[in-house]
Order: C-alpha cells, then structure tokens, then sequence
C-alpha cells in the first residue's frame, strides 16, 4: 500500500506501520484507524481495497510529508529572518529550547570535539 507516495510495510501492524508517513505518529494512526472502526492490530496484507482506500483518504486529509516540511522550514526561516532567539539558536546549531550546552546537547552539536593536553610527551631517542 502507498500513501503519498510512501511504501507502507505490510507485515507490521497498521497502527506501526502508517507512523512512515511524516506527520503521522502513533497516536494519529491510532486515531485514524478509531474513526475508520479498522482494528490497529490487523495488518495491512489483510485490508480490502476498499478499507485501504479509506485509510488513503484519511491520511490525506491531514498536512503531511512534503507540505509539512516545507511549512516547518518556513518557520524556521521566518524565525531567522526576523532575528529572534530562537532563530539564532537554530542558525548556530545550538538547542533553542532552553536546554543545557555546557554537557549534553549532543545531538544538535555532533560528535564530541576532544581537545588534547596541552603538553605533549617527549619522544625517547
């Protein structure tokens, strides 16, 4: 089955596996499959056309995938433009939560840059 052009699996749950699709998470797939009166634990192998066509319709309906990204980049950039904090924050690579940098943040930083000792060890000849 694809949704906007995205392969959903077909051996996992639908409840897991519809959380492919960028801005669809587990509890909007739960929610979705609720309306729909499909069981989450089926899995997509199972579904007839017709329930597929229902799940495809649905999904739609929200903002996802290329539309979502482009609106969060939108945001981010109106947010850089304007020079706000947050925005700097964003430009520098930094956390623009209020988070600690002095450890941690790691994942916005990268791999930890390790300084080495300022004395080197002579070289026995």
């Amino acid at each position: 089955m694809r949704i906007s052009g995205i392969t959903i699996a077909d051996n996992k749950q639908l409840e897991y596996s519809l959380t492919a699709v960028f801005g669809i998470g587990q509890s909007r797939a739960i929610s979705i499959l609720g309306e729909l009166k499909i069981d989450p634990s089926r899995k997509v192998v199972d579904l007839t056309t017709e329930e597929e066509n229902a799940i495809r319709e649905k999904v739609e309906s929200f903002t996802i995938e290329g539309e979502l990204k482009r609106s969060v980049s939108g945001n981010i950039k109106r947010l850089k433009d304007i020079q706000s904090y947050r925005g700097s924050r964003h430009a520098k690579r930094l956390p623009a939560r209020g988070q600690r940098t002095k450890t941690n943040a790691r994942t916005l930083k990268g791999v930890k840059k390790t300084m080495g000792s300022g004395r080197r060890k002579l070289e026995k000849t």
